[in-house]
C-alpha cells in the first residue's frame, strides 16, 4: 500500500522561502510520476511542479517557474519541493502525489495520472 506524508508547510512572509518534502513508502517497482499539486479556498486543484522517477524530466506552471524546484531522493524516497520568491497567490495546500509503476514519463504533467495523494500540508504567504 503506498503512503505519502508530507512536511515543512508553514507561514512565510511574501519573498520568503520554504521547503517542502513528501516520503513514499510502499513501492515495489519504478518507473513512475511524482508531483505537487495546490488547492486554494473555492478554487480548483491545480499542478505544482511533476518529475518522472526514472527520467530526467521537470515541469512547473507557468506561475511558479523559476520560484520553486522540484527534486526527488531516490535512496531516501522523498519528494522535495523548495520554494522561494513566495507570494500571496500561493497560499494553498499543497499536496504530493504519485501514479501508479510504469505510466510514461511523458503523462506525468498531466493531473489524471496521479493515483496516490498525501493528506496535504498548508502553505500560507502574507504580503
Amino acid at each position: 500500500q503506498v503512503q505519502l506524508v508530507e512536511s515543512g508547510g508553514g507561514s512565510v512572509q511574501a519573498g520568503g522561502s520554504l521547503r517542502l518534502s513528501c516520503t513514499a513508502s510502499g513501492y515495489t517497482s519504478r518507473g513512475y510520476c511524482m508531483g505537487w499539486f495546490r488547492q486554494a479556498p473555492g478554487k480548483e486543484r491545480e499542478k505544482v511542479a511533476t518529475l518522472g522517477t526514472d527520467h530526467p524530466y521537470t515541469d512547473y506552471a507557468d506561475s511558479v517557474k523559476g520560484r520553486f524546484t522540484i527534486s526527488l531522493d531516490n535512496a531516501k524516497n522523498t519528494l522535495t519541493l523548495q520554494m522561494s520568491s513566495l507570494k500571496a497567490e500561493d497560499t494553498a495546500m499543497y499536496f504530493c502525489a504519485t501514479s501508479r509503476a510504469s505510466v510514461p514519463w511523458v503523462l506525468c504533467p498531466h493531473q489524471k495520472v496521479y493515483t496516490y495523494w498525501g493528506q496535504g500540508t498548508q502553505v500560507t504567504v502574507s504580503s
